[in-house]
């Protein structure tokens, strides 16, 4: 599978296999290297980065013409939700 994410400030593709860990290197975002496996948990797809930030990770899911994304790092939460161009 491959995830794209695509902005003015920066751009950032991973590309996994679902459910085998891998070592992600998130030098463009961040500067940091960690483990991370993504998984589907019924219809949604769920990462897990382990590494120095506890809790981190991410899910991603679609309900109608909407994606959502859900970003933890320790105990702050952020979702974005975005909408399908028609």
């Amino acid at each position: 599978m491959t995830v794209k994410t695509l902005s003015t400030f920066r751009n950032y593709v991973v590309e996994f296999e679902v459910g085998v860990e891998f070592e992600e290197d998130l030098k463009v975002v961040d500067g940091r290297k960690c483990q991370t496996i993504v998984t589907w948990e019924e219809d949604q797809l769920v990462c897990v980065q382990k590494g120095e930030v506890p809790n981190r990770g991410w899910r991603h899911w679609l309900e109608g013409e909407n994606l959502y994304l859900e970003l933890t790092a320790r105990d702050a939460v952020c979702e974005q939700v975005f909408r399908k161009v028609k």
